[in-house]
């Protein structure tokens, strides 16, 4: 996907809708794949790694088949043994920070950004990608002014870790958080922790394989999240 200019921003004229409609204070996003449109890039990265690791390439059809499965599912079938692992992430994130300012957000999300900002919502992103690529991505497409924190770690399969010291370093109460992201381990991490979970189906894995992970919720365009946070 590609963004679109936003024709509003912070200082228009939008109401503010009361948070007493919602039991939710905390939105917190995973990085790629919902907020930056990183998928295409990662895939060539991950490829122009293979023949340094001894991992097939996955050809276009093998990442459309990768979408709908969780993530051990595509460990197994990848050919990357799970001490290869994170190497291949270490290397990949590297090689990413070389273009990832280059790269742009995900279609209308900042739009949806600037509502939840308006809404009083307090915005964290959680992500298994460095802060270092983080930040140079906010920056670079003028997002950092939305976000309160940003948290990352080496998160092979789960995110629980994660999620517990952001919790305990923000002090951020539990049950009136929600996390957004779009991979099957997103959902699966924040229910092991006891959070509310939306899932979007406009980044890596199909609507069909993240609602085997029961999320609180799913939607399909960025333009559905507040509707979605008010309905938890």
């Amino acid at each position: 996907m590609t963004s679109q200019s936003i024709p509003i921003s912070m200082e228009t004229a939008i109401p503010t809708p009361d948070l007493d409609r919602t039991s939710i204070e905390s939105v917190i996003f995973d990085f790629d794949g919902t907020i930056a449109d990183t998928l295409e890039t990662i895939v060539e990265i991950i490829n122009d790694l293979a023949q340094t690791f001894g991992y097939p390439e996955a050809s276009p059809e093998v990442v459309e088949h990768y979408k709908t499965l969780s993530s051990r599912q595509i460990l197994k079938q990848s050919g990357i043994s799970y001490f290869q692992l994170p190497w291949v992430i270490f290397r990949a994130q590297r090689l990413l920070s070389e273009r990832i300012d280059r790269l742009k957000p995900i279609e209308n999300i900042e739009h949806s950004l600037i509502e939840l900002k308006l809404a009083g919502f307090q915005l964290g992103i959680l992500t298994s990608n460095s802060q270092k690529n983080v930040r140079k991505f906010l920056n670079a497409n003028g997002l950092e002014q939305y976000f309160d924190f940003v948290y990352s770690g080496l998160t092979i399969f789960g995110k629980e870790r994660l999620f517990r010291k952001t919790i305990r370093r923000e002090n951020l109460d539990r049950d009136r958080i929600v996390y957004i992201g779009d991979e099957t381990r997103d959902i699966e991490s924040a229910k092991n922790v006891g959070i509310k979970s939306i899932a979007v189906s406009w980044g890596f894995n199909s609507r069909e394989a993240l609602s085997k992970f029961d999320p609180d919720f799913a939607v399909d365009s960025p333009q559905e999240l507040l509707d979605a946070i008010r309905s938890l």
